[in-house]
């Protein structure tokens, strides 16, 4: 399989480079860090849930999935980059697939992933959070937040591709982000929303991915009734597919149209 071989060579020249230059990823974890403590100690104890529960144990699943969300900056800024030094066009004329260079960005920052959720679970079980299920329930949940993590890296690779050689694109995605971020359940039950915010939240695919590992790993959901808490691992599926299958080929095209 010689996009697997080229895909697994690709990995590995992102992970020499995070190797060489760590502090962007370091940053990065250290960010979601912050967010997690801020509002575990400042605003927690201000925070109910629905049918009660510790904040923390309804926190730090939502953390988690919003750190996967955060891939899609890493990936855009990384995409845009190689695009506008010409090191995109390099890997254009060389013999080797044009999916894998997507692929390799997409296998290293998976890399990435798994150890930032390590560090997150690391950092919750400090903190007091626990997953009162099984080990293999906990696998499944983290299965997910991978799961979703790999869909939101075709968004980045397509806007990289596209939008990210513009100047102000980074801006523009974190406009767009972070409103979809906290328009979901990460931080707040949505039954404490008004109506029409609360419904769009629980549309949000950020509160499909966090519903259903807040249920793996038997921490409180924060909902007490609605088709999420009814199908939170069947929509946590469902979204990251949907997003994959529109973006992937979307990514494949904007690679196909860069100029030479």
């Amino acid at each position: 399989m010689s996009i697997v071989r080229e895909g697994l060579i690709l990995t590995r020249r992102d992970l020499a480079h995070w190797v060489r230059q760590p502090w962007s990823p370091i940053f990065g974890l250290l960010f979601t860090i912050m967010l997690l403590l801020m509002f575990a100690f400042i605003f927690g104890g201000s925070i109910q849930l629905p049918g009660g529960g510790d904040y923390i144990q309804f926190l730090l699943p939502g953390m988690m999935t919003l750190a996967m969300m955060f891939g899609l900056e890493s990936t855009m800024t990384t995409m845009a980059a190689d695009a506008k030094k010409g090191i995109t066009n390099r890997f254009r004329s060389m013999p080797i697939s044009d999916a894998s260079v997507s692929l390799g960005r997409v296998g290293a920052d998976m890399v990435s992933s798994m150890v930032e959720i390590a560090i997150l679970i690391i950092g919750g079980l400090l903190l007091g959070w626990r997953a009162t299920n099984s080990p293999l329930a906990a696998l499944v949940a983290v299965a997910l937040l991978l799961w979703l993590r790999f869909a939101v890296l075709w968004v980045g690779i397509f806007l990289g591709l596209t939008a990210g050689r513009n100047e102000g694109a980074t801006v523009l995605v974190q406009v767009l982000v972070w409103p979809v971020g906290f328009l979901s359940n990460v931080f707040v039950a949505p039954e404490f929303m008004p109506a029409w915010l609360g419904a769009l939240s629980t549309w949000n695919p950020i509160s499909a991915t966090s519903t259903a590992v807040r249920e793996l790993f038997g921490n409180p959901s924060g909902m007490t009734g609605g088709w999420l808490a009814d199908y939170g691992i069947v929509a946590a599926i469902a979204w990251p597919l949907v997003i994959t299958a529109v973006f992937m080929p979307l990514s494949a095209r904007a690679y196909r149209r860069l100029r030479k």
